[in-house]
């Protein structure tokens, strides 16, 4: 089973409800794109290593199975990704990365409600999580996010799940985004 992954990178310029807009017309435009690199496409994915006490990562791994990630794990993805994916890298938040996992829910529909219907439900329930986990809101951080998000194929294997991904467009980050206030 794959998660679609849509990284919907966003001009840094823009103004921020321009950039909004940009999202948007960015993400219906690339409906098509889902991800990992060219490589990890066909690598098997594996469950990555994690603290038996706090759950967390503790160790890199290059092709963890995209249905392992949780609220707080931390990967690594770049605007060359494309495709399905079933995996992609896992790090320690502590290590440099480009991505963190700030919110998970389920789609409650029967049917696949189209890519066009998950992602404004994303959005609805995206960004007030961002607020909550960030610690300021979507509108006035620096930060962004991006949906992943299931496929036509995989929603008829069960997989309903949404995750928000938080990431600095200006550069990596060292550490965990929550309450990074910016």
């Amino acid at each position: 089973m794959n998660h679609a992954f849509l990284p919907a990178p966003k001009p840094q310029a823009a103004p921020r409800a321009l950039r909004v807009l940009a999202v948007s017309a960015l993400a219906f435009a690339a409906l098509g794109l889902t991800g990992c690199s060219a490589l990890n496409q066909f690598l098997p994915s594996s469950q990555p290593a994690r603290d038996a006490n706090t759950g967390e990562v503790v160790e890199k791994q290059d092709n963890a199975d995209v249905f392992s990630l949780r609220v707080g794990d931390c990967v690594d993805t770049d605007s060359s990704m494309s495709g399905e994916i079933s995996g992609l890298p896992m790090i320690p938040c502590d290590q440099s990365h480009t991505d963190e996992v700030y919110f998970s829910y389920m789609v409650e529909s029967e049917e696949f409600p189209g890519e066009d219907a998950i992602i404004a439900e994303a959005e609805q329930k995206c960004v007030p999580a961002f607020e909550t986990f960030i610690g300021i809101g979507y509108q006035d951080s620096v930060l962004e996010y991006w949906p992943m998000y299931p496929t036509e194929g995989s929603w008829s294997d069960g997989d309903r799940e949404v995750l928000c991904l938080a990431y600095d467009p200006a550069a990596a980050t060292v550490g965990t985004l929550k309450g990074a206030a910016r």
